[in-house]
């Protein structure tokens, strides 16, 4: 519960946007008064201190004050694939090995992901959670998760899923299992064919039932998140979409993520998926696409006509060898783009200021004038963008009176060690040079969710070190492994035999824009 009192959110720059205006800028030594969980006002220090004589003081004017910063599509996985083990590769191949992920207790893993979100100034995330099946266990496994949200501080936006089809490759399933040696075919079919995923309503009641339970929670929030069209298909998509609508929540999904992706939509449809979304009359603003990396030039027109939004997750997409999304050309269409970190950062170590990093780097053009995100633009994927893929641009992504106290403290000390010029650009030098380890404090809704780089709502070590020693004492599935090492040839081999047509490079489609 909040009360009546002021706080004063005071550093030696804050990043403010008033409302109406396109990019943000920076005020020196001044504060951010905060009362009641929403933002009061936004000048200098001293004016406010003499204003709100008896506020609560938080920040002693050295740090930077900006937005908490919003991750518009994650796995939050706690343990990262690599310190499972399991090395990247192609999407298609590389995700049917994610079973050999040792099991990891629901509310342990969101509490440690959570943490570390925490840590690198996360205030939201959309966290795409896929279960084995629309059953009890799946129930019971995504409702500990939202539960984990609310009980971490973090705003959760938890984005439950079930693959129904294309279980082993796109669309192909029976004739891949037809062109398998005699003995892999039957190991194979038991173990991703004939495997109870439950039905489609029982996925359908499940996240209902979580939409319900959210709406008692102060910051979590359920969502529709069929892992993608290929996986779910095209009644389900259109009954998610219609619920989501019913119930005034969002959808993400996974789209046109891969090279793959791109032909099996064409080869099985005629058409790119998002433009047989659109024909589906399932996109809306409420609906956003993670990575959407091989997005055409009509599917950008169309995304920007309906209001759907992307999810860009630059590092994922290079470890994962999907390519480089057309980041330049979404931006002058004026689709609304977010910044997501997957679960798969280009550091696996999950730093929001990495990925923002990449993602300004990634797409500058090589021609003086020619296409390049600016460091207003960048910051905002993980701001204003971010809150508009939320649906919250008028409560969250800005540090601005009658908005959401979501906060940020950033120490300053080895950013600017051991000299700044006094003309460099305090925003640049935020997004070029901080790190997850300069977060010093988060707020959300006024609440001070990170003291001193920890969370305050749990015991982040110890839920870690808990978690550790639970998979320290989990056996992985050595019978699964070496049937994924033996299945996984096939797939690559059925995947390279793919017609695949004269593409043209990202680099040239983005320097046209």
């Amino acid at each position: 519960m909040h009360d009546d009192r002021t706080t004063l959110v005071r550093g030696r720059w804050v990043i403010v946007q008033p409302d109406g205006q396109p990019e943000p800028h920076v005020l020196a030594d001044a504060a951010v008064a905060v009362r009641n969980g929403v933002i009061l006002e936004v000048g200098a220090y001293e004016g406010l201190r003499i204003e709100h004589a008896d506020a609560t003081v938080i920040g002693d004017g050295t740090a930077a004050v900006i937005p908490g910063l919003i991750n518009a599509h994650h796995h939050s996985n706690a343990v990262t694939h690599i310190q499972h083990g399991i090395e990247d590769g192609v999407l298609e191949p590389w995700i049917l090995g994610n079973p050999r992920i040792r099991y990891m207790d629901p509310r342990l893993r969101v509490l440690v992901a959570a943490g570390r979100l925490l840590q690198t100034g996360v205030t939201s995330v959309v966290d795409m959670a896929s279960v084995g099946a629309a059953d009890q266990a799946g129930h019971d496994d995504l409702l500990a998760r939202l539960h984990a949200y609310e009980e971490s501080g973090l705003r959760g936006r938890l984005a439950g899923g079930v693959s129904f089809h294309s279980r082993l490759v796109h669309r192909e399933d029976a004739a891949f299992v037809a062109s398998l040696p005699a003995g892999l075919r039957a190991k194979v079919q038991r173990r991703y064919l004939d495997a109870d995923r439950g039905s489609e309503d029982g996925y359908l009641d499940i996240v209902e039932d979580l939409i319900r339970v959210a709406k008692d929670m102060k910051r979590t929030e359920a969502w529709y998140g069929p892992p993608g069209p290929q996986w779910v298909g095209d009644d389900l998509m259109v009954r998610i979409a219609d619920a989501a609508a019913r119930h005034d929540v969002g959808i993400q999904t996974h789209v046109q993520e891969s090279f793959y992706e791109r032909l099996e939509a064409e080869r099985a449809l005629g058409r790119s998926m998002t433009a047989h979304l659109k024909a589906l009359g399932v996109l809306s603003p409420r609906m956003s696409f993670a990575h959407a990396v091989w997005s055409t030039e009509a599917d950008i027109e169309l995304l920007a006509e309906t209001g759907a939004a992307i999810s860009h997750n630059p590092s994922s997409n290079l470890r994962l060898r999907s390519g480089i999304a057309p980041l330049n050309a979404l931006r002058v269409a004026g689709v609304t783009v977010g910044l997501g970190m997957d679960g798969t950062t280009i550091g696996d170590d999950e730093d929001m200021f990495a990925e923002m990093r990449l993602a300004h780097r990634l797409h500058r053009t090589t021609r003086i004038g020619g296409p390049a995100p600016t460091i207003a633009e960048t910051f905002a994927m993980t701001t204003t963008s971010g809150a508009k893929l939320l649906r919250e641009e008028g409560r969250l992504g800005r540090l601005a009176p009658g908005l959401a106290a979501d906060m940020v403290l950033v120490d300053l000390t080895r950013i600017t060690w051991p000299y700044v010029a006094p003309e460099a650009e305090p925003l640049a030098l935020l997004v070029e040079r901080a790190k997850q380890g300069d977060v010093q404090t988060v707020l959300v809704d006024g609440d001070v969710v990170l003291d001193a780089g920890l969370p305050t709502r749990f015991d982040f070590l110890a839920a870690a070190e808990e978690l550790g020693s639970r998979l320290r004492e989990t056996q992985v599935d050595t019978e699964f492994a070496a049937l994924y090492t033996e299945l996984r040839p096939h797939v690559e081999a059925w995947y390279a035999a793919w017609p695949a047509p004269e593409l043209e490079p990202w680099s040239v489609f983005n320097s046209r824009v």
